[in-house]
């Protein structure tokens, strides 16, 4: 017998390759409303989080490179690939002073087991109204879309991914992120 999780988790990802399938795009859709600008201040916003002292904002992050990645669904097949890659490149990531958050609608607990399952040392924030996930143009009606974003130090918005493969993605983010880092020094 399949277990409720996994039924859910069959129906959700059946949803949203459709979705994908049908080829929607954020302004396509115009759910989540726009992409932010890059070059410009990244819009601001203060989360619940499964780690450290419960809530997480942008402004806390200042100093630090900030990669920013929304994602569908806890326990998913694609989103879990992409925490993992996250997961393994951690260390280059910490090495270039950037610091990894995700982003979904699933609430604390469900981040929580999350990361206790996938060994994930890094935070994700609860979007569960997908009130930040529609400042960033990254809303579906229910999910948040996949899609990252690259935040230098001042809190500028400097890089945005919206076709990503989870299996590849952190190495792109990365080889990104070095060229950004190299030509702001």
């Amino acid at each position: 017998m399949i277990s409720r999780r996994n039924f859910l988790s069959i129906l959700f990802a059946s949803c949203f390759a459709l979705i994908s399938w049908l080829n929607f795009s954020p302004t396509a859709q115009a759910l989540g409303g726009k992409l932010p600008t890059v070059n410009q201040p990244a819009p601001e916003f203060t989360l619940p989080t499964n780690t450290g002292d419960g809530q997480i904002s942008l402004t806390d992050l200042r100093g630090k490179w900030v990669v920013l990645y929304f994602y569908p669904k806890d326990f998913t097949a694609g989103c879990t690939i992409e925490a993992r890659r996250f997961q393994q490149d951690l260390p280059k990531y910490l090495a270039k002073n950037t610091q990894i958050i995700g982003v979904s609608a699933d609430d604390v607990d469900s981040h929580a087991e999350f990361c206790d399952s996938e060994g994930l040392k890094f935070p994700l924030l609860a979007d569960t109204t997908g009130a930040v996930s529609k400042t960033y143009g990254s809303w579906i009606g229910f999910v948040s879309m996949r899609h990252s974003f690259i935040i230098d130090p001042e809190g500028i918005l400097r890089e945005t991914f919206v076709k990503v493969n989870p299996s590849v993605h952190s190495q792109e983010v990365l080889a990104r992120l070095e060229k950004l880092q190299s030509s702001a020094s």
